[in-house]
């Protein structure tokens, strides 16, 4: 298909004046008569009719002429869409834990926005397994999670490590014995099937703790304030607790050599994407400069 013909035919359909479409298109008036003949010939059928000095399109012209215009449409949304390939631009949902969204991610999506301002930014806080799953549904684009990510449609970008930390009030830990703190309050933890409940029962195991009292939370941020209130102990990650215990809140009971991972998971379909791959990057980027 010669684009070149029928962009020629559109033009002079649009006018009906064959001085005024070649001084649009910078062509002779023979180079146009001789490219609408070759247009006719190759469609076999006439596009244009005269009437005296009156040009008008045939019903064959006026098709075309729809189709041609269609056409070229969408070749120019699609020259558009291309263009915005060039630079970050649209709709950018993040999944996360509530702590991540306060703590880390506030400061991320400063720092994207300042670089990628054509980008408007959506953040879901809720907990990790939710995160992957919004993730693996198209409804956020990547997530940050605690834990490990074991979908083979995923790809994991480690972010960092931090230690786990067995914590109680300092009320709680001056007022009773500890044999008698983890035998007599519950357990504070994540919600059965949790992508690192696993890991928190290796540690207890650990440990020699097997408490017989839970209290099941639907995230971090959630353990922790149910522990603040006195309600009993709970195994959380150092980052979010570090506050605490330096104010002397919350009193650490034990530290666990485990490691308790941060990842970045995306779909590996969607990777090459240019809005996931910037933030991603920005992500990788601040958060080695906190490590």
């Amino acid at each position: 298909m010669d684009f070149k013909k029928y962009k020629t035919f559109q033009v002079v359909a649009d006018t009906l004046n064959l001085t005024r479409a070649a001084a649009r298109l910078g062509y002779s008036q023979p180079t146009i008569s001789l490219q609408l003949q070759s247009l006719e010939q190759e469609l076999g059928v006439t596009l244009l009719g005269r009437s005296g000095k009156k040009t008008f399109l045939t019903p064959a012209g006026k098709l075309v002429k729809h189709y041609v215009d269609q056409t070229f449409a969408l070749m120019e949304e699609m020259e558009a869409e291309l263009r915005k390939l060039e630079h970050p631009h649209g709709l950018l949902t993040v999944a996360a834990p509530e702590f991540y969204c306060t703590h880390y991610l506030s400061l991320i999506l400063h720092s994207y926005i300042a670089e990628n301002p054509e980008v408007k930014l959506q953040l879901f806080s809720c907990d990790s397994n939710d995160a992957m799953k919004k993730v693996a549904a198209n409804e956020a684009d990547l997530a940050i999670i605690a834990g490990p990510c074991k979908s083979p449609q995923m790809e994991t970008v480690p972010l960092g490590r931090e230690d786990l930390v067995l914590v109680t009030t300092r009320e709680l830990l001056e007022r009773h014995e500890l044999s008698d703190l983890l035998e007599t309050y519950p357990f504070i933890t994540y919600k059965s099937g949790s992508n690192i409940q696993r890991l928190v029962n290796e540690c207890l195991n650990d440990y020699g703790f097997a408490p017989d009292k839970y209290i099941e939370c639907v995230s971090d941020e959630t353990i922790k304030r149910t522990v603040l209130y006195n309600t009993g102990t709970a195994l959380l990650g150092a980052a979010l607790v570090e506050e605490e215990l330096r104010k002397g809140t919350l009193a650490e009971i034990h530290r666990f050599p485990r490691k308790i991972e941060t990842n970045m998971v995306i779909l590996k379909k969607r990777i090459a994407e240019q809005n996931i791959r910037s933030f991603a990057e920005i992500v990788q980027r601040i958060w080695k400069e906190w490590d």
